[in-house]
């Protein structure tokens, strides 16, 4: 296999998703703690990309450190995080309006952003697990302005032990019944705003970059889109027939992550 030893060797980043990919519910799948040492050791970086706004930074670390999948060296880079540098380039000094958790909050003061639901210049919409119909109730309101209108990810449900819950994109389909209105920017995968802060972020060129996942239509397609090396692995959501049926077309498939230390 040539061609994915040579994607591998070039990549510098590797953009990994988390559920799925490094583990399955709360269980590293195989060898994974060894496989994320030997790309530290040959000078990779590894990137955990979620799209899951609602949790901060510091929650999926802990998370990560308890499973033993986690260096100092290591980024973790949540859609919340992305959405939160796209506004403070885009839209410096603004006032936002913001539907999400506390930790959403907390990560959009921390690039200086001001939040106020009272007489904000956007609106931003988050994977809110706390929300209130008040918070709700604010935001359409501003909504109804005409507003910027931007969104963290479009994710219709989250997986859960319980099974699918609501997650953005089923909050956005709510709002646009009410408002009549859709986030004029998505952020978080597959769009390619996620990937451009990230380019931005390391200075690097996109083919210093892979994108490993389970999902063809959120983390393939967001490679493909930002024009990222894009590996799919088969040990989450995606089978095998399932990616030989679907029009997007990753650039290697693997059976999991580990199998990349078969082809450095």
């Amino acid at each position: 296999m040539k061609e994915i030893s040579y994607a591998i060797n070039k990549t510098k980043y590797f953009l990994l998703d988390m559920d799925g990919t490094v583990y399955v519910d709360d269980a590293p799948i195989g060898d994974v703690k060894n496989t994320l040492r030997y790309l530290r050791a040959r000078g990779k970086k590894i990137v955990y990309l979620t799209n899951n706004s609602s949790r901060s930074k510091l929650r999926y670390e802990e998370k990560l450190k308890a499973l033993g999948l986690y260096s100092t060296e290591d980024v973790i880079y949540t859609s919340g995080m992305a959405t939160a540098a796209f506004v403070a380039e885009n839209y410096r000094g603004k006032k936002v309006c913001l539907l999400g958790t506390d930790a959403l909050a907390e990560e959009f003061s921390t690039v200086g952003i001001v939040l106020d639901d009272d007489n904000p210049d956007l609106c931003v919409l988050g994977y809110d697990t706390q929300l209130t119909y008040e918070k709700l109730r604010r935001f359409t309101v501003n909504l109804r302005k005409g507003l910027p209108y931007i969104a963290s990810h479009p994710d219709v449900n989250c997986p859960s032990k319980d099974g699918l819950i609501p997650d953005a994109g089923a909050f956005m389909e709510m709002i646009f019944a009410s408002t009549g209105r859709r986030p004029q920017t998505i952020v978080g995968k597959p769009y390619t705003t996620m990937g451009e802060t990230l380019v931005k972020k390391f200075n690097a060129s996109r083919d210093e970059f892979m994108m490993i996942g389970d999902r063809l239509n959120t983390d393939i397609q967001f490679g493909l889109n930002c024009k990222f090396w894009t590996t799919l692995v088969l040990s989450g959501e995606t089978t095998m027939a399932m990616a030989d049926k679907s029009t997007t077309k990753p650039d290697f498939i693997l059976e999991d992550i580990n199998r990349l230390v078969d082809n450095f």
